[in-house]
């Protein structure tokens, strides 16, 4: 479920949301965030949870400010239009001939995972053309949705609102396409033992999730990152495709940005800022220095 939750990115492309809850007495939360600079270049990193309940209050104090000065907000991706991402979920998501998902578990999982999907009010026979890392995600989201989180809450939907009505341009470091490709492109082994650990850990999805927003809402990337990251362990291969590379990918991107003058607000998951393997950690190895900010 650790792995299933810090992939929840994949989220924003699902065409099913949780209805947003009324808003509730807003409680303060200071997440951490970094800077790198030279003479005439300003990058913030901003680490987010990509669903939250309402009345968590972070868009305040260094963040705010760091956000106000920026020129330009990037985000790990921008969201297609619904129509879009349902076409791209539908190419990429599916097969039409093999053995069913059923079939390709095994038979000591499927048990345990039929009763997931009956559980969610649906016909196993529906998921069975669905490719694992689909079913994963889907089947992780199920109980988090029933707890209220919600990308509408989240900070990509906030700060995108933020910059649409400051007129800040808003781009991706990743397409929709690419994001959905870094899931269909692991191997079938690597699929099947992320949704056969996605089912398994079902029943603390709710616990896991508070624990990763606290430790959020308090600063506290170390912990985060041995709570996010440390199931990756696992499957080296998830973890190389959905963190490792993206990371080195990114830190790559700011290294050649820093090269052109002006301020950038960069938002994404916070799991790819914390641990051994963080953006921090990628920009390092190329002589570049990212602090923490302290409020």
């Amino acid at each position: 479920m650790k792995a299933a939750l810090t992939s929840l990115a994949l989220m924003l492309a699902l065409p099913a949301c949780a209805q947003s809850k009324p808003a509730q007495a807003a409680n303060d939360a200071d997440p951490a965030l970094w800077v790198v600079k030279d003479a005439d270049t300003t990058i913030y990193l901003f680490g987010t949870i990509h669903v939250l309940k309402p009345g968590l209050s972070w868009f305040d104090e260094a963040v705010k400010t760091a956000f106000d000065k920026s020129d330009q907000l990037m985000l790990e991706m921008v969201q297609p239009d619904p129509a879009t991402m349902q076409q791209i979920v539908m190419k990429n998501g599916f097969v039409t001939t093999g053995p069913t998902l059923t079939e390709q578990l095994p038979a000591d999982k499927r048990g345990a995972y039929l009763k997931a999907v009956t559980d969610l009010g649906a016909d196993p026979r529906n998921f069975d053309r669905m490719k694992p890392w689909l079913v994963g995600v889907t089947l992780s989201l199920a109980p988090i949705q029933k707890l209220g989180y919600d990308p509408k809450n989240g900070p990509e939907t906030v700060l995108a609102d933020a910059a649409k009505a400051a007129n800040k341009p808003v781009a991706g470091l990743e397409t929709a396409e690419q994001q959905i490709g870094f899931f269909n492109g692991l191997s079938q082994k690597a699929q099947i033992e992320f949704l056969t650990s996605t089912v398994d850990d079902l029943p603390k999805a709710g616990e896991e999730m508070a624990e990763m927003v606290d430790e959020w809402a308090k600063g506290d990337p170390d912990a985060l990152a041995k709570t996010m990251n440390e199931s990756l362990k696992d499957s080296p291969e998830v973890a190389k495709t959905l963190l490792t590379d993206r990371n080195a990918r990114w830190a790559t991107w700011i290294k050649e940005r820093m090269a052109k003058p002006g301020t950038i607000f960069i938002a994404v998951g916070a799991g790819h800022l914390a641990g051994n393997d963080s953006v921090q950690a990628q920009l390092a190895k190329q002589g570049i220095k990212a602090e923490r900010i302290a409020y």
